[in-house]
């Protein structure tokens, strides 16, 4: 890290929180309306990241030519919405990694690709996570990651420069964000990372196995500093 961090900012998704149960019930939902078996372990794993697109293409295979995306998609959100936050959870680590930031005053916001309404619904369910500073949605913007846009404009509300910040997100399109952003990045490696993702190419500053490691580098550069 070259600079001072002086902010934070997280994906949602497979960083804060473990939404993947939720996510994968609804998609399975709508396999199940097409006499599709349900996702494997493995493939919720792999493209819970990815959102609808992902995990609906993991369980066909290949989207029926014959099949609209974007009902597909519609029939996800809407089973998605009736039962958003079932089973999703914080990450262990989680709550002491902002607590940290926050008596550190460093302060912290959101990044997601998830649809406004969405997040929205979701976020009130965490109490931790109402304390954002920024909440910067996939549409929140005309572009979403892998644009760095959004990062530039969630650190422009944070009133940060955009080279004091970080990022933390779980698959690729992040550390591009955060690289295109001119941030460091770290990738979550608690989130979803499948067996044929490759991490180690990201160019990121760290992969962190815990969120709580992150205290740790944030330590070693105020030491050093």
């Amino acid at each position: 890290m070259a600079t001072a961090v002086k902010a934070v900012l997280f994906d949602l998704d497979g960083t804060l929180l473990d939404t993947a149960p939720d996510m994968a019930n609804a998609a399975n939902k709508v396999l199940a309306d097409y006499n599709q078996p349900p996702l494997q372990e493995a493939q919720i794993q792999a493209h819970t990241s990815y959102g609808a697109k992902g995990l609906l293409t993991a369980g066909f295979g290949e989207i029926p030519t014959h099949l609209d995306p974007l009902d597909l998609r519609q029939q996800f959100l809407d089973y998605y919405q009736q039962k958003i936050c079932v089973s999703t959870s914080l990450y262990q680590g989680i709550p002491q990694l902002l607590r940290y930031l926050e008596q550190q005053g460093i302060p912290w916001g959101i990044m997601t690709n998830k649809p406004g309404f969405l997040t929205d619904m979701l976020l009130p369910f965490f109490p931790e996570l109402m304390r954002a500073q920024t909440v910067i949605c996939g549409d929140t913007l005309s572009v979403a990651k892998p644009h760095p846009e959004p990062l530039l404009h969630a650190s422009e509300m944070l009133g940060i420069h955009h080279e004091d910040c970080i990022y933390i997100g779980d698959i690729e399109k992040d550390m591009i964000a955060a690289n295109a952003a001119c941030m460091t990045g770290f990738v979550a490696g608690w989130g979803y990372i499948g067996k044929q993702h490759t991490p180690d190419d990201w160019q990121a500053e760290a992969i962190l196995s815990h969120p709580e490691e992150l205290i740790q580098h944030l330590e070693t550069q105020t030491l050093q500093g």
